[in-house]
Order: C-alpha cells, then structure tokens, then sequence
C-alpha cells in the first residue's frame, strides 16, 4: 500500500513519545520506552516529519501507541501486516504473525 506523505503534517513525534511515556531510557539520541510486558524504541527527531518509524517488543505497547494515534489523529502502519491497524479493531495486528515466526525459529534449532 503506497501513501502519499505530502499530505502527512509533520510534527516532532519524539517530543510527544517524551512526554506521553514515564520510564523511558535515554541514550544520545536513542530513547526506548518500557512498560509492563513492553518496550518501544525509537531515535528523536532532528525536525519534523508525517511518519515515524519505532521498533515494538510486546502486544502492550501497541495499545498504548492506539491510545496517542487515537488522541493525536495518527495512523500506524503494521509492517508485519502491510497494512495500517483499524484503530477501533486493534485486534487484528502483526503481534500473532510475529508469534508464529518465533515458534518457527524455534522449531529449526
């Protein structure tokens, strides 16, 4: 699915990360959130940009960034899907995808 990020509004994504999170560990540029059965990491942003790309570890932190997406009006792209998460349906995400690569890996060893 291709969009077009001109008609994206860009914003320091970074700064609300910052302020939306508690624990968040800090290193250089580099911040990783941390929360109950999660973590989320990211690198600040030099200026504004429409997209932000962060790493996720753990189903909780999706619900939490569907929290701010909802609040902030953004979108999430799920790379493990090719597609953006239904806000109001979240259920249907990458997590079991991700889950199932595990257990293949696993398999293999």
């Amino acid at each position: 699915m291709d969009f077009e990020e001109s008609i994206l509004k860009p914003i320091l994504f970074s700064e609300i990360l910052e302020k939306s999170f508690k624990k968040i560990k800090s290193e250089d540029n580099h911040r990783e959130i941390k929360g109950i059965d999660y973590s989320i990491d990211f690198f600040v942003d030099n200026e504004p940009s429409g997209t932000k790309m962060l790493n996720l570890y753990g189903e909780n932190g999706l619900f939490e960034l569907i929290g701010l997406a909802k609040k902030y009006r953004w979108q999430i792209y799920d790379t493990s899907l090719n597609n953006f998460i239904n806000l109001e349906n979240p259920e249907n995400n990458g997590f079991e995808n991700h889950k199932s690569y595990l257990k293949q890996i696993k398999a293999t060893e």
